[in-house]
């Protein structure tokens, strides 16, 4: 499976959301500004040159703050958007200056020990959908896998500070509320998917845990389930791969929440059709994966004779399309020490199609 980026252009952050009540969007009570006031003062009035510890706190003293104006505003004029709106603008300038810090990875510890961590994942509830996509396509710069390579212990001390700060439940909430519709929004979409992704390279136990804190696999399982094919779907079908592969908790979670089937409708598309391109070629084979990763625990294998997943690799062994050797392997995978899987595969005949494939 081959990763697959692409970076959203947010919309600018001029059209606040009107929101109710107090934005939502980070709690800076417990970074104390006050820390920095002193390095600020001592720094030129010009632009940051080099990015050290000092020019780093620099920035996180100025993100705070427009955070901490752009909340304040917000909760002062809940119903008057134009009120607040300047203020949206300087905070989605400044996390895009927070973009520099990617290029010094080494610094993530001490981006950690400032405590901006929290603000940096509570932007991803702020009630303008602008500025959530800025920060999950800040946080697609901080945890680029080429960004993060040869910097180990940087890399988890960020990852563990953004897990321990609900990161994961925060970006899957966040897709609920964007529209694939709008070409900024299915951006975002994609670039969460990464985020995960990244976030998975450096830390593999957030593979487990991403599925037990949110609604990621059951969004991903209806995803995969869409008859249109599209970057996104394809992205969904791998990140999906991924969670599933080496992980049975994943595997029986997924088939307690009629998994099983729903990869099986996703792979009937193509029963008896070849995708039109390699990216959906690519799509086909994970969802192929995912399949064959469902059915390592026994109780998939039941729900896989029961879902006629046997009968279905049949009719796509017959029709000997493009995902005719996928379903061979899945059939492998379904029979491998279960017996009624082999019994069902004789009952339906499967004996004369395997004969016939093995003969060509």
């Amino acid at each position: 499976m081959s990763k697959r980026k692409r970076e959203g252009s947010p919309a600018g952050a001029e059209n606040g959301d009107v929101g109710g009540g107090g934005g939502g969007g980070g709690d800076v009570g417990d970074f104390d500004l006050s820390l920095l006031e002193a390095v600020e003062k001592s720094q030129s009035s010009g632009g940051i040159e080099v990015l050290d510890l000092r020019a780093m706190k620099k920035l996180v003293l100025s993100f705070e703050r427009r955070l901490r104006d752009n909340l304040e505003a917000r909760m002062k004029h809940p119903d008057a958007p134009d009120r607040f709106a300047d203020s949206e603008v300087e905070l989605h300038d400044e996390i895009n200056r927070l973009r520099i810090l990617a290029g010094a990875p080494e610094l993530y510890p001490d981006l950690v020990a400032l405590n901006s961590v929290p603000s940096l994942v509570g932007l991803l509830g702020h009630d303008n959908t602008d500025i959530a996509i800025d920060a999950v396509s800040l946080l697609l710069d901080l945890t680029d896998e080429d960004v993060l390579e040869d910097n180990d212990d940087p890399a988890r001390a960020l990852v563990d500070a953004l897990v321990d700060n609900n990161a994961l439940e925060l970006l899957v909430q966040n897709i609920a509320r964007l529209s694939e519709a709008d070409p900024d929004e299915a951006a975002a979409i994609h670039n969460t998917l990464s985020v995960v992704e990244n976030m998975i390279e450096v830390k593999p136990a957030v593979a487990e845990l991403v599925c037990e804190r949110t609604k990621l696999l059951r969004w991903l399982l209806g995803r995969i389930k869409v008859r249109e094919f599209d970057g996104n779907k394809q992205y969904a079908s791998e990140i999906l791969a991924i969670l599933l592969q080496n992980s049975a908790a994943n595997q029986k979670r997924l088939g307690q929440m009629n998994g099983v089937d729903g990869v099986l409708q996703a792979v009937a598309m193509y029963k008896s059709r070849d995708p039109k391109s390699a990216d959906e070629e690519e799509m086909l084979e994970n969802l192929f994966d995912c399949l064959c990763c469902l059915l390592m625990p026994l109780e998939n294998k039941e729900r896989f004779i029961k879902s006629e997943g046997v009968e279905l690799m049949i009719i796509i062994m017959k029709q000997k399309k493009s995902a005719y050797g996928s379903a061979i392997r899945a059939l492998d995978f379904a029979m491998t020490k279960y017996p009624p899987a082999c019994e069902r595969f004789v009952d339906v005949l499967g004996l004369k199609t395997a004969f016939a494939a093995f003969m060509v």
